[in-house]
């Protein structure tokens, strides 16, 4: 079974390599491995910000990282969630890893009061778009370029 928790101070390395791995799939050289660590670390007991990890067992270390951030919004008088970054190393992909991590911020979203969650994504990204669809996240449109989608799910307020 997947496991997913919200990372801890001292798993801030484990996140930070995560997140190095990321950029490194995106073909990026920037920023440093020292940038990611410094940002998660100051991230990471930050209120309005955290990041969840995810492994293929109990037994496993972290194959999948969430970074998600909070703000008030005015117009729903509640919280927003914005899934910043989901990234799932390949030997994990196609194994629930992203799906038990995306609900695992639905949860948290729920948790703290947030009535949507927004994300975006490569449109080229044809199984990140399936996930989220799945997940019951809409496009709203296309930014930066016609490359990435902007996609919203409402969530109900008090659940």
């Amino acid at each position: 079974m997947i496991a997913v928790w919200r990372a801890e101070p001292h798993e801030a390395e484990a996140v930070a390599r995560l997140l190095v791995e990321f950029r490194d799939h995106l073909g990026l050289d920037w920023p440093s491995a020292n940038a990611f660590l410094a940002g998660v670390e100051r991230l990471i007991e930050d209120r309005d910000a955290a990041f969840l990890l995810a492994a293929p067992d109990e037994d496993s270390a972290p194959a999948g990282v969430a970074q998600v951030r909070f703000r008030y919004g005015l117009w729903w008088a509640a919280d927003d969630c914005l899934l910043e970054d989901l990234y799932v190393r390949d030997e994990a992909r196609g194994h629930g890893v992203g799906r038990a991590l995306v609900e695992g911020v639905v949860e948290l979203a729920k948790e703290r009061g947030c009535r949507r969650i927004e994300l975006d994504t490569n449109e080229a990204n044809e199984a990140a778009l399936a996930l989220y669809e799945s997940l019951g996240f809409c496009a709203v449109d296309k930014r930066f370029g016609k490359r990435n989608v902007f996609m919203r799910r409402h969530l109900e307020a008090g659940s």
